[in-house]
C-alpha cells in the first residue's frame, strides 16, 4: 500500500501524511532501489541486483561468500535497516514529529512474496531452496523488527505491514509450494516478530489461511474482493473477538474503476459488506471499532500518473468523515 507513482519526493510524502495513520512512500519510479523486493534485498547475501536492467536476482555461490559477513553484522540493527540509498524518504520520515498521530506505519516485503519472486541461477524460485528459505524467514523477521522498533520511538502505537502479494499463488495448484509448507513457514515467521504483527496483501488468497493466522491487522482489497471475503464469516468473527483488526481497502486507485465511483457510490459498497457480516452475527457498533479504511491498492500505470492516486487518498478521507459522522465514531 506504500508504493506510489510520484517521483516528486515532497510530493509524496505529504500525500502519505495526509492521512491519520500515515506511512513512509516508496517511490520505484524515482529509483529502482525502492522496488518493494529490492529494498527488502538489501544486504540478502546472494542477491545479484542489476540496477540498469531492473531486475533482481540470486547466486547461491555468491550466498555462501557472503554469508558470514552477514553473520558477522547479525546482532547490528542499522545493518538490517532501511538505508538512505535504499529510500529517499524512510530517514526523513523518522526525523518527523509523529507523537500526535493515532498511529504510525511502515512496510517491508513478506518472506513468501519475496522468495517466489527472487529467481536463483538456475531461475528456481529461492522458496524452494531449503537451505535459503529458513535463513530468509530469519532475515526477514529481524528487518521487520528494526524498523518496528524505530517507528516505536516515533509513536507508541506503530505497526508494520508485512507486504504478501504472492501469498495467493501458495493457493494455485501450479505454486508447488502448498498452503501446509506455507502456514508452517509463516507461524515461524511470525513467531519471531515482535506485536503488532500486520499484512497486507491485495490478492485473493484463502482467507481462512490468514485470518487464522496469529496477526493483529489485516488490511485486504476488498473493493475487489469484498463479496468472496464476507463468506468467511465466521473466520472474522473470531479474528475480531481475539483483537484482531481490518483495514477496509475500499478505493480503488486505478483510473478506470476510480472514474466510476465517488464516495456515496464507496459507502454503498462496503456497507453492503458490513451488513453481509451483520446479518451472520457480528455487531456493527463492534467491526467498526476495530476497522480502518485505505486505498484499495497501490497503482503504478495509470496514464494520468499520479493524479488518480491523490484523489484516491482525498476520497479516503472524505469517506472516513462521512462514516464517522453517520455512526457516531471519535
Amino acid at each position: 500500500m506504500a508504493v506510489m507513482p510520484h517521483r516528486n519526493v515532497d510530493r509524496a510524502l505529504d500525500l502519505a501524511l495526509s492521512l491519520d495513520v500515515p506511512f513512509w512512500p516508496q517511490l520505484p519510479l524515482f529509483s529502482y532501489h525502492e522496488d518493494m523486493y529490492v529494498q527488502a534485498s538489501e544486504h540478502f547475501p546472494g542477491i545479484v541486483l542489476d540496477i540498469e536492467k531492473r531486475k533482481v536476482r540470486f547466486s547461491m555461490d555468491k550466498f555462501i561468500d557472503e554469508f558470514d559477513e552477514t553473520m558477522e553484522h547479525f546482532d547490528d540493527p542499522d545493518y538490517f535497516d532501511i538505508s538512505q540509498t535504499y529510500s529517499v524518504v524512510y530517514k526523513r520520515y523518522l526525523e518527523l514529529d509523529l507523537s500526535d498521530r493515532p498511529a504510525i506505519r511502515g512496510q517491508l516485503e513478506g518472506p513468501i512474496s519475496f522468495g517466489f519472486n527472487v529467481l536463483d541461477q538456475d531461475d528456481r524460485p529461492i522458496i524452494f531452496n531449503d537451505t535459503v528459505r529458513p535463513f530468509m524467514l530469519e532475515f526477514m523477521a529481524k528487518r521487520v523488527n528494526v524498523q518496528l522498533n524505530r517507528l516505536k520511538e516515533r509513536n507508541p502505537n506503530a505497526f508494520m505491514y508485512v507486504d504478501e502479494p504472492g501469498l495467493q499463488f501458495v493457493f494455485s495448484g501450479m505454486a508447488g509450494y502448498g498452503d501446509q509448507a506455507a502456514r508452517a513457514d509463516m507461524e515461524a515467521f511470525f513467531s519471531m516478530i515482535e506485536r503488532p504483527r500486520a499484512v497486507h496483501l491485495c490478492g485473493n488468497p484463502d482467507w481462512d489461511f490468514l485470518l487464522r493466522m496469529d496477526i493483529d491487522i489485516l488490511s485486504l482489497d476488498v473493493y475487489t474482493n469484498g463479496e468472496v471475503f464476507s463468506c468467511y464469516d465466521s473466520s472474522i468473527r473470531k479474528f475480531l473477538d481475539r483483537g484482531g483488526f481490518i483495514v477496509w481497502g475500499i478505493v480503488p486507485t486505478n483510473i478506470e474503476p476510480f472514474e466510476k465511483e465517488n464516495v456515496d457510490s464507496l459507502q454503498e459498497r462496503l456497507e453492503k459488506i458490513w451488513d453481509t457480516l451483520g446479518r451472520s452475527g457480528i455487531d456493527l457498533e463492534f467491526l467498526l471499532s476495530r476497522s480502518m479504511l485505505s486505498p484499495a491498492t497501490c497503482c503504478l500505470v495509470n496514464p494520468d500518473g499520479e493524479k488518480t492516486v491523490e484523489e484516491a487518498f482525498t476520497t479516503v478521507r472524505h469517506l472516513s468523515v462521512k462514516l464517522r459522522d453517520k455512526y457516531r465514531l471519535l
